[in-house]
């Protein structure tokens, strides 16, 4: 199933398509460039079950999976290898059954843990106050980004990261509900 088809299906209430005024909003895309903190591949380290992640991404990355093989695949990559090589375990087959139920909460887990354990992110999230927040779409707006009209007045998309983004501002965490072993990370070290 697509993600989208997934968050329709076990997440109902985030599963939408919305737009938001371009001067009322802050969009983020590139880790380089401002307000890149707020993406997942922003070079914000965390450690989880004692084990270091290098950013958000691979720690949502890396939970897809449970076979100790995959995983190790994902968490040894570096910057956009990360997704490719996640991607291509998905279409072989290793993601785990029940993804579907937990994408969102993943998602959530990632991005909590990151507020807690990175100031920069905190306070460039806080410093988002009173906008709207968009991650931009590449090319099309899809499921995560939303896409700028040609006339540069509104964005439009699923924009799902900036929702949660803008949930966590706001109410300064995110309630998930995940599996005990999803937060299990200690395979990860060691030559295993």
């Amino acid at each position: 199933m697509h993600v989208r088809e997934l968050i329709e299906k076990y997440y109902p209430e985030y599963y939408g398509w919305f737009d938001y005024p371009a001067a009322e909003t802050v969009a983020f895309n590139k880790i380089d460039e401002e307000w890149g903190i707020l993406g997942n591949f922003a070079a914000t380290p965390l450690v989880v079950d004692g084990v270091p992640f290098d950013c958000a991404e691979k720690l949502f990355q890396v939970m897809k999976f449970t076979d100790p093989a995959a995983r190790k695949a994902v968490y040894t990559r570096k910057g956009m290898p990360i997704k490719w090589a996640a991607k291509g375990l998905e279409r072989n087959g290793f993601c785990r059954p029940d993804w579907g139920e937990h994408l969102i909460d993943v998602l959530k887990f990632c991005l909590v843990t990151k507020y807690a354990q990175c100031e920069a992110f905190r306070s460039e999230l806080a410093r988002t106050g009173g906008h709207y927040i968009v991650e931009k779409a590449h090319k099309r707006a899809d499921t995560y980004s939303a896409r700028l009209s040609d006339d540069g007045t509104t964005w439009s998309g699923g924009n799902l990261m900036g929702r949660l983004l803008m949930e966590l501002r706001d109410q300064g965490t995110l309630t998930y509900h995940l599996p005990e072993e999803i937060l299990h990370f200690s395979d990860l070290l060691g030559d295993s």
